[in-house]
């Protein structure tokens, strides 16, 4: 069985030593482990393709890690986004259909954005771009984003929305008070990097972006971040007549969105995400070092799918989604 996988992260060199810094560190100084996932987080080589081999992937999308760019001023962000592009597409000719990639993109400048999100995709055949979360507060439904959603619909591809912290105010009021690794992990992992990724797509969605871009489409992980779970709710309290969208709230959740799993090998919640979006939004991935490739392969072979439903989660639906 072939196998695609879509969230799996790198860091490159500028990265490293700009607004990356502070979270490869904190990963860093976790002993063993930590020591472990920074290396992994170098490595686009020998090593990272040693690893794919042996747990049985075909081909990794590479992104740049978290926290990414988008918290960096407009001139920083527009440096270290070819910086970090040029460095994956180096690695994808050394491993061609190995290695594929989501653009880095200066989102603090839409029109540069979509300059470097154009020459990428047709001058280096990336699949897409992948975009943290809001920049310095402010989300992908303002209207200024324009430009990145015009050039990936005209592209015909992809934006993966990946979750980033919450703006500060936030973590202030809904975050605080707790001891510090309790106040991090709720704010991150185990609820806030979720639910803000689900706000997000949700204002994406109420901003009337897929109105704008009927063919646009944006992936998510994590099983969906929680919308799946919620979007009955969301359909029964979000009619047209509240919207005033052209469509019914949950259809751009089916027909906009696609999703992936990297992470969350949960089988109740795989169940809930198939029920609500149906086989072909659903897309394998690991999310690479976090992620075990063994332990997400495993998880892949057993659940309770036909073989064609597996195939089509495993390669084809992103084979179809990023013209691989």
């Amino acid at each position: 069985m072939r196998t695609v996988t879509l969230e799996e992260h790198f860091v490159s060199p500028g990265f490293l030593k700009g607004p990356g810094k502070a979270f490869t560190e904190q990963i860093r100084g976790r002993g063993p482990t930590g020591a472990r996932l920074y290396e992994q987080l170098q490595d686009v080589g020998a090593q990272r393709i040693a690893g794919m081999d042996a747990a049985g992937i075909d081909m990794q999308v590479l992104s740049l890690n978290a926290p990414g760019l988008e918290q960096t001023p407009a001139p920083e962000q527009i440096i270290l986004a070819e910086e970090a592009n040029d460095f994956v597409a180096e690695a994808i000719r050394q491993y061609p259909g190995r290695l594929s990639a989501f653009a880095s993109l200066p989102t603090a400048a839409p029109e540069k954005a979509a300059q470097e999100l154009d020459r990428r995709v047709t001058q280096d055949a990336f699949r897409g771009a992948l975009i943290n979360g809001h920049t310095v507060g402010r989300y992908l439904d303002d209207p200024v984003f324009s430009p990145i959603f015009e050039c990936a619909a005209a592209l015909n591809v992809p934006i993966y929305l990946h979750p980033t912290l919450p703006p500060t105010a936030v973590l202030d009021t809904s975050y605080a008070g707790f001891s510090p690794p309790v106040s991090a992990m709720l704010a991150t992992a185990a609820w806030g990097w979720h639910i803000e990724t689900a706000t997000h797509l949700i204002r994406m969605v109420l901003g009337g972006l897929f109105d704008r871009y009927p063919a646009l489409q944006v992936i998510v992980g994590h099983m969906g971040e929680g919308i799946p779970f919620m979007l009955p709710r969301m359909e029964r309290n979000l009619p047209q007549t509240v919207t005033g969208l052209k469509h019914p709230t949950g259809f751009y959740f089916r027909e906009n969105v696609h999703y992936t799993f990297g992470g969350f090998n949960f089988a109740t919640t795989f169940q809930n995400l198939l029920q609500e979006v149906g086989v072909g939004r659903i897309m394998f991935s690991v999310d690479y070092p976090y992620g075990s490739m063994v332990e997400a392969k495993t998880f892949l072979e057993t659940l309770n799918l036909t073989e064609a439903d597996r195939d089509a989660i495993a390669h084809r639906n992103a084979e179809r989604l990023l013209g691989l």
